[in-house]
């Protein structure tokens, strides 16, 4: 192997089981068997000089066991016929091997731990880790392994398919015993077929140990049902032989070893089929299938974590669409009394000498209007019996509070919900912040990143949430420093766009005490003008980052109001609106996330992110085997 596509080949190993587990895709099963494919027969086994591995595998009482004592020429496995005896595995390693520690190595990578020399034949009937003989009369170039039985067990649970899997997964070829009862067995047929072309397709040799009144004929017949049950059509291309071993009293006493017999004319003996086996094709081929399937596999579980993390960049999305809809739900109201007052004085300090003067003298003209209406409304109050009308400013803390237990609310339900309709987040709570357009309806099922995110969110009492939300409310309705620098830079913008016509006519409107377009929101909050009719509506398209929305800031204008006036006064309330909505939903938005959706939104934007990391390094590696050759 090319040392570039070895070492593709260990990122892809090491970084897709990590990319697995982060975007918990459950597929631990699946990814368990790729990586010790990879492990096992490909990264530890790229060496001409690795010798071939042959498993002796089979049902349960199926003479595994036998045939192996009899190749070794003498008897190392217990033998019997009770299924299920031997319940570990037993390798023969030629002497020349027995020293090289790197073939060993690489040759147990399956078991976890190094094979012990064999010193009682009675420990195989124990389970534990695998163990060796040294193996004489084997070829030079062959290690012979016997393993357990895998189809004994009991109520759904075999004893011993563990450590036969593992055995199985570390050789080059199968030698796969069956008998007249077994051989049309499905299950034992299906595991033979996973382990043989699961991932990779490797050949075995196919033994029958058959009564001997069976024909050649018949054996034949039933070791090709076999082969195609494995292999299907590409039988004939994957079974290297077939052999059969007839029933003896003696053999399965232990007086007398199995004899393989080849099935049909010119069938070449059982050491002269291993001996003819082209070892260095034979890994080739076995090595190109498997890298075939490795990279098959990873480029599929790639494929479904990219499915995964679209899931989970979509709930991210929609996530933080419903929370800026609750945002704007907390911020249904416009304080205007309280922006409006404030920009008023910060562009009344910019008037010039002549209109600060000019001023000065309306607000001495206008003192007497104010006394009046004042007197008005304290008589109306005195008659009537009714209640001093609430201040604007305690009437915006009280709906304030209102609108930020509705929309913590309403975002809880949203965080902890299985599925998740951000649309529907502030449907049917009325219409100052509300869409024109709203997109299709749609949902998005929470992913399984952020369950456990939800579990502990779910655990922590909402009470608790809502008070310490409700505690910041004063924080949230003042207009801080930075505020204020805005509201300064959108005086200083709309004094630059003042050609001499507006400056005159704003001269002109403050000497009649009639007062301009700037300033005229203030005068009808602090004088309740009851003339008021018209309305302005001022469109804050995108504030939010959402498509089409729209926050209507409606305020009441005088009758009499010019309408070059009321155009001036609605291109300067969106700037003002605009710059309020935005301090106020950045500090609402840090709240939320602080008490409410900070740990779940964090979760799902972090895991995508590194996500989408993994798999552009991943399809990376993927690409560049293409490069790389097995030679």
């Amino acid at each position: 192997m090319e040392a570039s596509l070895h070492h593709n080949l260990k990122r892809i190993r090491v970084e897709l089981p990590r990319l697995a587990e982060i975007l918990k895709l459950d597929a631990e099963k699946e990814i368990g068997s790729w990586a010790q494919v990879i492990d096992a027969r490909l990264l530890a086994r790229f060496d001409p000089a690795f010798p071939l591995v042959a498993a002796i595998c089979g049902g349960g009482s199926s003479g595994k066991s036998t045939l192996f004592n009899s190749l070794m020429g003498k008897r190392h496995a217990p033998t019997g016929g009770r299924a299920g005896m031997n319940r570990r595995v037993l390798l023969s390693i030629p002497p020349e091997l027995v020293s090289q520690s790197a073939a060993i190595a690489a040759l147990v990578e399956p078991f976890g731990e190094p094979p012990a020399p064999l010193k009682n034949s009675g420990d195989l009937l124990e389970p534990g880790g695998p163990l060796y003989v040294v193996g004489r009369s084997t070829p030079a170039d062959m290690i012979l392994l016997d393993t357990p039985d895998f189809d004994t067990g009991s109520r759904g649970r075999y004893a011993n398919r563990n450590s036969a899997q593992s055995a199985l997964e570390a050789s080059d070829i199968l030698i796969y015993v069956f008998t007249n009862s077994n051989y049309n067995n499905r299950d034992n047929t299906d595991f033979i077929a996973r382990m043989l072309t699961g991932i990779g397709r490797r050949k075995c040799f196919l033994v029958y140990r058959s009564y001997p009144s069976f024909t050649a004929e018949e054996v034949a017949e039933h070791a090709m049902t076999v082969g195609r049950n494995i292999y299907g059509d590409a039988a004939d291309r994957y079974v290297l032989g077939v052999f059969r071993a007839d029933e003896d009293n003696r053999i399965a006493a232990g007086v007398a070893s199995m004899t393989l017999l080849p099935v049909g004319p010119g069938a070449p003996s059982f050491p002269e089929a291993l001996r003819a086996i082209d070892l260095t094709q034979l890994r080739f081929d076995l090595h190109a299938a498997l890298l075939a399937d490795v990279l098959e596999g990873a480029a599929a579980m790639v494929g479904r974590a990219k499915l995964s993390l679209d899931e989970l960049r979509r709930y991210a999305m929609a996530l933080r669409a419903a929370q800026g809809r609750c945002l704007q739900e907390a911020l249904r109201f416009f304080p205007m009394d309280r922006v409006m007052r404030r920009f008023a004085k910060i562009w009344a300090a910019t008037d010039p000498p002549a209109v600060k003067f000019m001023r000065r003298t309306g607000s001495v003209i206008e003192l007497p209007f104010r006394v009046v209406l004042g007197a008005a409304g304290w008589a109306r109050e005195r008659l009537s019996g009714e209640p001093a009308p609430v201040p604007p400013a305690e009437q915006f803390i009280r709906r304030l509070e209102e609108n930020l237990v509705a929309a913590a609310t309403t975002l809880h339900h949203a965080l902890l919900s299985p599925q998740l309709s951000p649309v529907a987040a502030v449907e049917g709570r009325g219409t100052p912040v509300a869409a024109a357009e709203p997109d299709p309806p749609f949902t998005v099922r929470a992913h399984p990143v952020v369950l456990p995110e939800q579990e502990k969110l779910r655990r922590v009492d909402f009470s608790s949430i809502l008070q310490a939300i409700l505690a910041r409310k004063q924080a949230i309705s003042r207009i801080d420093h930075d505020m204020e620098v805005e509201l300064r830079a959108v005086a200083d913008h709309f004094r630059r766009r003042m050609g001499l016509w507006s400056k005159i006519n704003q001269t002109f409107w403050a000497a009649l005490n009639v007062l301009p377009a700037t300033v005229a929101v203030t005068y009808v909050l602090s004088t309740g003008d009851p003339v008021g009719a018209a309305t302005i509506k001022v469109k804050l398209a995108g504030l939010f980052g959402l498509k089409d929305l729209y926050a209507l800031v409606a305020i009441p204008v005088t009758r009499g109001m010019k309408q070059a006036d009321r155009k001036q006064l609605k291109a300067m309330l969106g700037p003002l609106a605009q710059t309020w909505l935005r301090h106020k939903f950045t500090k609402v938005q840090a709240l939320f996330e602080e008490e409410l959706s900070g740990n779940i939104l964090r979760s799902a934007e972090n895991t995508a992110e590194a996500a989408g990391c993994l798999v552009a390094q991943i399809e990376e590696y993927l690409n560049h085997t293409t490069t790389g050759r097995v030679r």
